[in-house]
């Protein structure tokens, strides 16, 4: 993370580049993933922007460090808003590759804590959790999820060290406020004990397709995944809160960049947020949304109060300073299988 002083330098250079531009340009250059929860934000937030300020908005893909990165390199920075998951916001702000966030000029509605960083606004949270069959026995926990001796069948796994790690130093008993800095040996080990009864998957569809296929009778995955199918039980319970975020690239035009703290704010109101809640199961950062979601879907939302409280926000930061040794360590574990 970069010093408080770096931070504040950085606002002050921003508002003045703002207070520069008499008006928020036209048009504003989003670069998003795509796919089902950027066509309901389509809807939901970019068409009424668009009605009340007169500023069109343009979206393009892809996204992600690596383009945020050969943006920086061609010196063409034409976009000023960027959707980064929670390790490549760590990366590019370490790279200095990010603008802060004028979280004055935003003017937010209430957003949870841990939706604010000096470098990103949380667009959309989502979880990874447990799932099982209906005819698989319910684990109650990670220590159950991983015994398979007591719970017996195969495990879809996700071959990605950062959706499974932390649940299996969970499951040998490490306690969800002590679970960062990770523990990989306590990982590790969990994860060696169960190794011949996983499948690894790859893609976010398959936890579900395995579970339904009965080729796997527990699996790990993501929420929006799994949420919606009536044959697979699922458990929020030690659940992993993660974050999507909005950054602002560095060296975007100031005139855009004003139009995206207006953009910010627009997007932090709860109504826009539930909006889009209607159409993909996945919410914003306000603390406000639970009375205006779809009362009979509520449970299937990862900031669902009752979701909310018993899982645990990852730690991007930890990831990012650690990605060389855990990936280091992963490799080793998956030569040896």
């Amino acid at each position: 993370m970069r010093r408080f002083s770096i931070y504040l330098l950085g606002s002050v250079l921003t508002v003045a580049a703002g207070s520069a531009a008499a008006e928020p340009a036209k048009t504003l250059r989003i670069l998003t993933a795509g796919g089902e929860w950027t066509d309901a934000v389509t809807k939901c937030v970019d068409a009424p922007f668009t009605e009340k300020y007169g500023i069109k908005v343009e979206l393009d893909t892809p996204a992600g460090y690596a383009k945020l990165a050969g943006l920086a390199q061609s010196g063409n920075v034409n976009v000023a808003l960027m959707d980064l998951e929670t390790t490549e916001l760590e990366r590019a702000n370490a790279a200095g590759l990010l603008d802060p966030i004028n979280w004055d000029a935003v003017k937010p509605f209430d957003m949870f804590p841990d939706a604010k960083k000096p470098y990103g606004f949380a667009s959309t949270y989502f979880s990874t959790i447990m799932a099982w069959r209906p005819d698989a026995k319910e684990p109650k926990n990670w220590q159950e999820f991983f015994d398979t001796v007591n719970f017996p069948g195969k495990r879809a796994l996700p071959d990605y060290p950062g959706y499974v790690l932390a649940f299996a130093a969970l499951a040998d008993g490490v306690e969800p406020d002590k679970l960062f800095p990770l523990d990989l040996d306590r990982a590790f080990k969990t994860l060696e004990r169960v190794k011949g009864d996983v499948i690894w998957w790859t893609a976010g569809g398959q936890a579900a397709q395995l579970l339904q296929d009965n080729e796997a009778q527990y699996a790990i995955g993501w929420s929006g995944r799994l949420v919606t199918k009536d044959d697979i039980k699922i458990s929020f319970n030690g659940g992993m809160l993660d974050t999507s975020w909005w950054g602002a690239p560095k060296g975007a035009d100031p005139a855009m960049q004003e139009a995206a703290w207006l953009y910010l704010h627009e997007y932090s109101d709860p109504q826009k947020q539930a909006c889009v809640a209607n159409y993909i199961s996945y919410t914003g950062p306000s603390p406000e949304l639970d009375p205006l979601l779809p009362q009979d879907r509520l449970s299937q939302f990862p900031n669902y109060k009752a979701n909310r409280d018993v899982q645990f926000v990852t730690d991007g930061k930890w990831w990012y300073d650690n990605a060389a040794d855990v990936e280091k360590r992963w490799q080793e574990f998956k030569l040896a299988q």
